[in-house]
């Protein structure tokens, strides 16, 4: 039986670095917490460079297009924030997580 090969680039994290290590600047969101029903677990990450580029997932949908719209905000602030995104929101329905769910992301930038 053949083992299987993990390729260090699925990884969002290996990802990060080697961003990093072209010059590129980089920011990481992660998943800190979750109610309900939520797509992706606590720990899931996307990252994200300057020009918008990400690998990984912290949601889907439209989710992840905030989160990618915050993160270059982060990029350019280098002040990290917290985002929360569920139902109670007036935003819900348009961010994808009228499932019932909420979730809460952390965005920083990888320096």
């Amino acid at each position: 039986m053949k083992e299987a090969s993990i390729n260090p680039l699925d990884d969002p994290l290996a990802i990060a670095q080697a961003w990093r290590g072209e010059g590129r600047d980089v920011a990481l969101a992660t998943v800190v917490e979750t109610w309900g029903s939520a797509p992706r677990p606590v720990g899931s990450h996307l990252v994200i460079d300057g020009e918008g580029n990400f690998e990984g997932s912290v949601s889907g949908g439209c989710v992840e297009g905030a989160v990618i719209a915050e993160a270059v905000d982060v990029i350019d602030s280098g002040s990290p924030r917290t985002l929360e995104f569920g139902v109670a929101d007036e935003t819900a329905w348009q961010v994808g997580l009228s499932c019932g769910g909420r979730i809460r992301v952390f965005v920083e930038k990888v320096d």
